[in-house]
């Protein structure tokens, strides 16, 4: 987020945390429902106890946990795959940014040329800073139906664009972010949206997100391990902070994915540390007997100033139906 942002909206933000600080028991209650249930997260081809032991430690992350939680995973050395409500729509915040630099990155390969120096110097701030004039201005470019386009051709099937340039609020879900993050890695399906160089740079955009906001998904990633992702944070007056995490994690002759969006958390620090513990059991469940590179993030780092990904005066809107 570009810092002069910081200050203006630092007061509303601690108001609105304030007012967001009691769990809202709708939102708990419908995210019970999937969480407490006894039928499996996880699939893994053969290895039924890999599955087995995934899906149990998931549910443990996320018990006694208040909010709705969507989780997807998925791990190329062992086909393991992992979904929990990922037909659940989001208002997806920052995280709409990853669209943005791969329907740029689609763009230039269609036009049959590399990306321009006016489009580098708008992802890279977008992707590794969070900032939005850099976000808004690529947005406008691309325009509404070149981006529907594109969701059209990675394969989403429930995420629909902010209306009136207002990116932040684009509705998505955790199965559609996956696809996106499959677009990154050739995965089966998207394989022929990006070619590798469109990937790896990318990646690399994902890899450099400044450290004040590799929180998220990264915890509990091993060492020898790459964490590529992007995050988003965002408070609205109906369904509490909306705080997501995706990446791709590279090493070891692996690549996985993780995917965690979430709404109705009674502050973003609540919503990252749901997110950190899923992250955790993925990380650990998948890298058996390896010590962890990253842990928790510690609470006086986590900072309640929302992304910016919408005007201030749409924080204390109602989300889209």
């Amino acid at each position: 987020m570009a810092p002069h942002l910081r200050n203006c909206r630092a007061a509303f933000a601690a108001a609105l945390t304030t007012a967001l600080l009691a769990p809202i028991p709708v939102t708990a209650a419908e995210a019970s429902r999937p969480q407490q249930g006894s039928a499996a997260l996880c699939t893994a081809g053969q290895d039924r106890a890999l599955a087995a032991r995934m899906s149990k430690d998931i549910r443990a992350a996320l018990s006694s946990r208040a909010g709705s939680v969507s989780v997807a995973v998925h791990d190329t050395r062992t086909g393991l795959t992992c979904h929990l409500a990922e037909q659940r729509r989001y208002d997806a915040a920052s995280v709409t940014k990853v669209l943005m630099m791969e329907a740029a990155l689609r763009r230039a390969q269609e036009w049959r040329r590399n990306l321009t120096a006016w489009e580098r110097r708008r992802i890279r701030p977008m992707i590794t800073a969070s900032d939005n004039n850099a976000a808004g201005r690529l947005w406008s470019d691309l325009g509404y139906p070149y981006l529907s386009r594109f969701l059209r051709r990675v394969g989403t099937s429930a995420t629909t664009l902010g209306s009136y340039g207002r990116w932040g609020l684009t509705r998505t879900t955790a199965a559609d972010q996956m696809r996106l993050l499959g677009a990154l890695t050739g995965a089966r399906g998207v394989r022929d949206v990006l070619k590798p160089s469109a990937r790896e740079y990318g990646l690399r955009q994902m890899a450099d997100v400044r450290r004040d906001q590799r929180w998220g998904v990264p915890a509990g990633m091993p060492r020898g391990f790459t964490a590529h992702l992007k995050n988003g944070w965002l408070p609205r007056a109906t369904l509490g902070w909306r705080v997501h995490s995706v990446g791709v994690f590279t090493g070891s002759g692996r690549t996985y994915r993780i995917v965690v969006l979430s709404h109705g958390n009674p502050s973003m620090a609540y919503g990252v540390r749901t997110i950190e513990r899923i992250a955790q059991a993925v990380h650990r469940g998948l890298n058996k007997g390896r010590s962890a590179g990253q842990g928790m993030t510690p609470e006086s780092e986590i900072s309640e100033v929302p992304d910016g990904s919408v005007p201030p005066e749409e924080e204390t809107g109602d989300p889209a139906a």
